[in-house]
C-alpha cells in the first residue's frame, strides 16, 4: 500500500502539468451534464475570459508563428471549454431565471442595457446583434480564408524549400546540422498552417452554435418563464433578453479574442520581429506622410461646420510627428555618410593581411556556360548527384569524402569545368549542353556522324551528337552519357586515384572518433603504438591503390599487432593489405573466384629485389636503364595480351617484391594492380595466364 501511494505521489509530482490538463479536459465533459453552482460560474468565465486575452497577447508578442504552436489545439480546448460554459449558464437559466445569481452576467448584462427600461434593452440587443454579426461575418471568415490560403501556399512551396536547403547543404555553405535544423523549421511551418487550416473551423462553428444557444436562451426562456414561472410577459421578456444578453456577449467576447488572434497569427507569416515592433518600424519609414496629413487637417478645420477644436490638435501631433522623424531621418543618413567615408579611408589605407583561408579539400569549378546545370529550380540534378557519389565513395572505398564546393570561375571557357583538390587542377573537361557525348568502348558496328572529341574521364575516343541522334548511337555499341552523368563519372574517378590526397589528419581523427565509440579498445591500443600521422600514412598507401580502408577494425588491429616489430609504414602497408587479403582478392576475381595472373620470371623478380633502394618517403626499384625499359616492355606485351582476352590484368609475385613492382610500373602503368603471394585467400582459385621475362 505504501508503494503504491509513493508510486502515484511520484507521478503527479514528476508530471504536474500533464495531470492538470488530464483533471481538466474530464471537467469540461463532466460540466456538459452537471449543473454548476452560479459562484464556480462566475469563477471559470472569469477564466475563460482571461485566457482569450492572453492568447491575443502572446499571439501579438510571437515573432514567428511557429513559436506558439500549440495555437491550434488551444484553438479545439477554447472552444469546447466555451461551450460547455454556454451550456451551463443556459441551464441555470432557464431554471432560475428571474432568481439567475450569476453576477458577472448579470454585470456584463447591465453595463450594456442600462437602466434604460426598454429603450434600453432594445439598443443592448441591438449592439449583441452587431458584436455578432462582426465576428461571424467579418473577423471568423476572414481568417478562415486566409487560414486556407496560408496552408495551401505553404504546402506548395515546401519542395523548393527544401531544394533549396539540399543545394546550401551540397555547396558546403552551411552545416549539415543547420540543414537539418532549417528542414525541420519548414516542416513544422507546414504542419502548423495545415492544423490552422482545420482549426478554424472551430471557431466558425463556434460562433454558429453562439448564436443557436442564445436564441434559445431567448425563446425557451420567454416560453419558461410565462407558461411555467407564470411571469407576466414584460418582467419575461425584461429577463431573459437581458440575460440573454449578458452570457452571449460573455462567451462570444473570448470566442472574439482568439478569432482576432488566428487572424493576427496567419497574416504574420513573412515577418520576423513582434507585431509592435513591425507597426514601429513600418509606420516610421516616411515623414513626409504625416506632414501631408497635418496640412489636411488643417484644412478641414476651416471648413464651416467641421469640428476645429479636434482636427487642429489632431493636425498639430501629426505635424511634429513628421517633423521628429524627418530629424530622425537626417541625423541617420548623416551618421551613414560618416561610415561609408570611415569605410573608404580605410579601404584606402594599406591593410594588415588577414590569415590565409584554407583551401577546400575538393571543389568543381565551373564556366558560367555550364550553371545550368546546378541550377536545381530548371531541373537540374547534379547536386543529387554529387550527394549520391559522396555516399558511394564511403561506402566501396571507406573514405568520407569532405564537402563538394561548386563554385563559378569567370577565368575558365564558358563550357569547361575543372576539378581542384586544395586548390591544385586534378581534371578537366568541356561540355557542350544540349548534346550527348557518344563513348566508343571499341567495336562499334556504325560510324555516325558528330563532333569527334575525347571523353574527359578516361581518354577514350567520342563524338557530341544531338539528342535525335542518341538512339541510333545506342544502337550503333556507343555509349551515350549526358552532361551531368560526364561530370559525375568524372567525380568518381577523381575521387578514387586521388583518394590518398583527400584523406588529411583531421578526417583520419573523424574516424577514429566515431570508430571509438564501438571499439574503443582498437582505437586505444592502436594509438598507444602508433601517432596519428603513421596511421594516416598507412590509409594512404592502401588508397593509393584503390583498397577500401572501411574494415579500420582489422587495419587498426594489423597495425597494433606489428607496430612493435617496426614502425615501417611500408611494412605495415604490406602486413595491412594481407589482413585484408579476402576483400582484395575478392575485388579482382570473377564471380567464380577465379583470379587470372601473370607471373614474373624468377631471375627477373629477384634483379627487381636486389634493385631495392629505400628513400624517406618509400621503396623504390632501381634498375639500370636498359634492364627497365626491358622489364617495361615486357610487362606491357603480357598486358596488352591479357586485354585483349578480355581479362584484367593482375601481377602476382613474392611479398618481398610487391611493392618494388608497383614502384618501377606507377609511371608507365599507373592501375596496374600488383599482389603478393600472401595477399592470396586460400578459397580463390588462382590461374596464371602468362609469364612476364625480358628477351635474352
Amino acid at each position: 500500500m505504501a508503494d503504491t501511494q509513493r508510486l502515484v505521489r511520484d507521478t503527479i509530482l514528476a508530471n504536474p502539468s500533464d495531470i492538470a490538463v488530464a483533471v481538466g479536459a474530464v471537467s469540461v465533459v463532466l460540466m456538459i451534464v452537471i449543473p454548476v453552482p452560479a459562484v464556480l460560474l462566475d469563477v471559470l468565465l472569469t477564466f475563460n475570459l482571461t485566457v482569450g486575452l492572453l492568447i491575443l497577447l502572446i499571439v501579438l508578442y510571437t515573432k514567428k508563428a511557429t513559436e506558439f504552436s500549440i495555437f491550434p489545439t488551444m484553438l479545439l480546448v477554447t472552444t469546447v471549454f466555451g461551450l460547455a460554459l454556454n451550456i451551463s449558464t443556459t441551464r441555470l437559466i432557464l431554471s432560475k431565471g428571474a432568481n439567475f445569481d450569476v453576477r458577472i452576467i448579470r454585470a456584463f448584462a447591465s453595463f450594456v442595457v442600462g437602466a434604460g427600461g426598454t429603450d434600453g434593452l432594445v439598443i443592448g440587443f441591438i449592439i449583441f446583434i452587431i458584436i455578432i454579426a462582426v465576428q461571424a461575418i467579418v473577423i471568423t471568415k476572414g481568417a478562415t480564408r486566409i487560414a486556407e490560403v496560408a496552408a495551401r501556399f505553404t504546402l506548395d512551396g515546401l519542395p523548393g524549400k527544401q531544394m533549396s536547403i539540399d543545394a546550401e547543404y551540397n555547396s558546403g555553405s552551411i552545416s549539415e546540422d543547420e540543414a537539418l535544423r532549417r528542414k525541420s523549421e519548414v516542416q513544422r511551418e507546414v504542419d502548423f498552417y495545415g492544423q490552422m487550416d482545420g482549426a478554424t473551423k472551430f471557431i466558425s462553428g463556434n460562433v454558429k452554435v453562439g448564436i443557436f444557444i442564445s436564441i434559445i436562451n431567448l425563446v425557451g426562456g420567454f416560453i419558461i418563464g410565462m407558461v411555467l414561472h407564470k411571469e407576466s410577459f414584460t418582467v419575461a421578456i425584461q429577463t431573459y433578453t437581458t440575460l440573454t444578453i449578458g452570457e452571449g456577449l460573455l462567451s462570444q467576447l473570448p470566442a472574439l479574442l482568439v478569432s482576432t488572434a488566428t487572424g493576427i497569427i496567419v497574416t504574420r507569416a513573412n515577418s520576423a520581429c513582434t507585431f509592435g515592433s513591425d507597426v514601429t518600424f513600418q509606420f516610421a519609414q516616411n515623414a513626409k506622410i504625416y506632414l501631408v496629413a497635418a496640412v489636411v487637417l488643417a484644412l478641414l478645420a476651416f471648413l464651416p461646420g467641421f469640428p476645429w477644436y479636434v482636427l487642429l490638435p489632431m493636425a498639430a501631433v501629426l505635424a511634429y510627428l513628421g517633423v521628429s522623424l524627418a530629424r530622425k531621418q537626417a541625423a541617420d543618413a548623416d551618421k551613414a555618410a560618416l561610415a561609408a567615408a570611415g569605410a573608404a579611408r580605410k579601404a584606402e589605407a594599406p591593410a594588415e593581411l588577414s590569415p590565409v583561408v584554407p583551401l577546400d579539400p575538393i571543389s568543381l569549378e565551373l564556366g558560367y556556360g555550364l550553371i545550368p546545370l546546378v541550377d536545381k529550380d530548371k531541373g537540374a540534378d547534379l547536386l543529387e548527384r554529387i550527394t549520391r557519389i559522396r555516399k558511394e565513395s564511403a561506402l566501396d572505398m571507406g573514405l568520407v569524402v569532405p564537402r563538394i564546393r561548386i563554385i563559378d570561375n569567370m577565368r575558365l571557357e564558358p563550357s569547361e569545368y575543372s576539378f581542384k583538390i586544395k586548390g591544385v587542377q586534378v581534371g578537366r573537361g568541356i561540355i557542350r549542353l544540349g548534346y550527348y557525348l557518344a563513348i566508343n568502348p571499341g567495336g562499334v558496328s556504325e560510324e555516325i556522324p558528330g563532333e569527334k572529341t575525347r571523353d574527359p574521364t578516361f581518354g577514350l575516343p567520342a563524338l557530341w551528337i544531338a539528342e535525335e541522334q542518341r538512339d541510333r548511337a545506342e544502337r550503333a555499341g556507343y555509349t551515350v552519357v549526358d552532361a551531368p552523368s560526364i561530370i559525375a563519372t568524372h567525380l568518381t574517378d577523381v575521387i578514387k586515384r586521388h583518394a590518398a590526397e583527400i584523406l588529411g589528419r583531421q578526417e583520419v581523427q573523424s574516424i577514429l572518433d566515431a570508430l571509438k565509440k564501438d571499439y574503443p579498445a582498437v582505437v586505444e591500443d592502436t594509438s598507444k603504438r602508433l601517432s596519428l600521422g603513421e596511421i594516416q600514412k598507412v590509409l594512404q598507401g592502401l588508397l593509393r591503390e584503390q583498397v577500401s580502408v572501411r574494415n579500420m577494425v582489422a587495419i587498426l588491429e594489423t597495425l597494433a599487432d606489428y607496430a612493435g616489430v617496426t614502425k615501417d609504414v611500408g611494412f605495415l602497408v604490406e602486413k595491412t593489405r594481407q589482413a585484408l587479403g579476402r576483400q582484395i582478392c575478392l575485388q579482382y576475381a570473377d564471380q567464380d573466384r577465379n583470379l587470372k595472373v601473370l607471373t614474373i620470371d624468377p631471375g627477373l623478380e629477384q634483379k627487381i629485389i636486389d634493385s631495392r633502394v629505400d628513400t624517406p618517403s618509400g621503396v623504390v626499384s632501381a634498375l639500370e636503364p636498359a634492364l627497365q625499359r626491358q622489364w617495361i616492355k615486357a610487362l606491357t606485351r603480357a598486358v596488352a595480351a591479357v586485354q585483349q582476352k578480355g581479362w584484367l590484368p593482375v601481377v602476382l609475385c613474392s611479398e618481398g617484391a610487391r611493392a618494388l613492382v608497383k614502384a618501377s610500373t606507377e609511371r608507365e602503368l599507373p592501375d596496374l594492380v600488383v599482389l603478393s603471394v600472401p595477399e592470396i585467400v586460400a578459397d580463390a582459385r588462382v590461374e596464371a595466364v602468362g609469364e612476364i621475362k625480358t628477351e635474352g
